[in-house]
């Protein structure tokens, strides 16, 4: 600073740097706003002017200094100008608009509606592989793989093949089709759990036809879940269930009677005690959980809480049922079960038996399916059951899930795309925890470990939706919750992750 005192207006001018300055450039004149420690600032004190160099006044260090700061300030707001500036929703927010007048809250599934993040959503046009464009033109790479299901890519070239063969037969039969065989014997093949299969047409729908077997098998009617874990919409089990009904910030939902609910007991996960602590007081149907939890963010089960569980649920006459919606063929070929080298009486399927279509299921042993009609006398039905269209998207998903290597490619980016994040936000001063397995992955804004849902709500989900939107305008897709998991697929490459890291590198440092 040339004068002793500064320009009207509180303004600095620097007229040059020398090169050995923190800035490492020489600056023009220029006249910059004056920071407010430096308007009528008392000198430094003799001790702290030891670091001045020689032939530099303290006056000069600090100005300097400051101007490092400023400038480090200007370049976080230039990086996020440049991401806002390329990033153009208007077409995207036309039609919520007009989409919030025709549905309830513009969506046909809350989470998608963004509530828990902010802003409005990204209306998608096309899915590719790893990639999503939306209807302004945005690409973005894309970890939410519609919730799951696109483990092998959006679109695979090999499905829409099988897919347009079929479609030359019909859509939909309303009776049976050799391609039900095809499937079951594929599910029953891989998951340890499974002797016999019902196909239904939603991971709700499975949860639904799952929970009145138990009870008919059991003559039992009370059910243990757990905290956080989330079941489908069915009224038994919105009951602390996570997901879609946290992130609203609803404990439960209205609508739902108290006799629906009666029934429904809760656990905390991955404690044994609690679950005993029921068991002993109450004659239960089923212990019901997500084995590895998905719905409340990413929490992986303790191998000791799911042994504790099978041995539990014998002890006390319950069945053990794994709702493996999301984890089946993600986590394993044969799903958690397979992983964990836990065996359940009942396995809840959907998402990825599918391909990308609706689809459900629920299997388990023999003497516990034959209840099921027209076999038994519990009833269960569905016009859309078992349709040709998903059960061919299904076949060609798991037979090149089924090729060698597939879940070595998850494992491997998987792993480097969380611990990547992870270290980037620990790196810029942020408390951040999450994990991996194969497929699947979470990140919470908190210091950790997470191991059940009283610990995910200690996260900071104000921080997490300023990075979910920094991220999305950087052409990363991640789920639009801090409740959510998120998904790897086939068709991510080791590109796809580094950028994503980049980004995450550059938003973190802008929190």
């Amino acid at each position: 600073a040339g004068s002793s005192s500064p320009p009207p207006g509180g303004r600095v001018v620097v007229a040059a740097m020398d090169l050995s300055s923190p800035l490492a450039f020489a600056l023009a004149p220029v006249a910059s706003p004056m920071p407010q420690a430096l308007r009528g600032a008392p000198a430094a004190p003799e001790a702290s002017r030891a670091d001045v160099p020689k032939g530099q006044s303290s006056t000069g260090a600090f100005a300097v200094a400051a101007l490092s700061g400023m400038a480090m300030g200007v370049t976080k707001r230039h990086a996020r100008n440049v991401a806002r500036k390329a990033f153009k929703t208007v077409e995207s927010d036309r039609i919520f608009t007009e989409a919030q007048e025709l549905m309830p809250g513009g969506v046909s599934s809350p989470v998608r509606a963004f509530k828990s993040v902010g802003g409005n959503p990204v209306v998608f046009d096309r899915v590719k592989g790893a990639y999503a464009w939306d209807v302004d033109g945005n690409k973005y790479i894309d970890y939410v793989g519609t919730w799951g299901p696109a483990i092998i890519g959006h679109a695979d070239d090999e499905v829409l093949k099988a897919l347009n063969e079929q479609m030359q037969k019909g859509t939909s039969f309303g009776a049976p089709s050799a391609l039900e065989n095809v499937l079951a014997k594929m599910v029953i093949d891989a998951v340890p759990s499974v002797e016999m299969v019902r196909f239904t047409n939603s991971g709700t729908e499975a949860c639904m036809g799952m929970i009145r077997l138990v009870r008919a098998y059991t003559k039992r009617e009370k059910v243990i879940k757990f905290e956080g874990c989330y079941h489908g919409h069915a009224d038994a089990f919105l009951v602390q269930a996570g997901s879609g009904v946290a992130t609203l910030g609803l404990p439960d939902s209205p609508g739902v009677p108290k006799g629906a609910t009666a029934g429904t007991l809760c656990a905390t996960y991955n404690d044994l005690a609690s679950v005993e602590a029921l068991l002993k007081e109450n004659e239960v149907a089923a212990v019901i959980l997500e084995p590895v939890v998905g719905n409340s963010g990413f929490i992986p089960p303790t191998k000791e809480f799911l042994v504790g569980l099978r041995e539990l649920s014998t002890k006390y006459g319950a069945l053990l049922v794994f709702d493996e919606v999301m984890t089946g063929f993600r986590i394993a070929y044969g799903g958690a079960q397979a992983y964990f080298g836990v065996t359940p009486d009942v396995t809840c399927l959907g998402k990825v038996i599918g391909g990308g279509l609706p689809v459900g299921a629920y299997g388990g042993r023999r003497d516990i399916m034959e209840m099921v009609a027209p076999a038994g006398p519990m009833y269960q039905a569905g016009t859309l059951s078992g349709n040709p269209l998903a059960m061919t998207a299904g076949i060609k998903t798991m037979e090149r899930l089924k090729q060698p290597g597939s879940y070595e490619h998850l494992d491997k980016i998987t792993g480097k795309l969380i611990n990547g994040i992870l270290q980037a936000g620990k790196d810029a001063g942020h408390a951040v925890c999450g994990g991996y397995i194969s497929g699947m992955f979470g990140l919470f804004f908190c210091e950790g470990p997470v191991t059940n849902f009283a610990d995910v709500t200690k996260s900071d989900t104000a921080k997490f939706a300023k990075w979910h939107r920094g991220m999305l305008e950087r052409g990363i897709y991640l789920a639009p919750s801090q409740y959510e998991a998120g998904f790897t697929g086939l068709k991510h490459t080791e590109e796809d992750i580094d950028r994503t890291i980049a980004a995450a590198k550059e938003v973190f440092a802008m929190l």
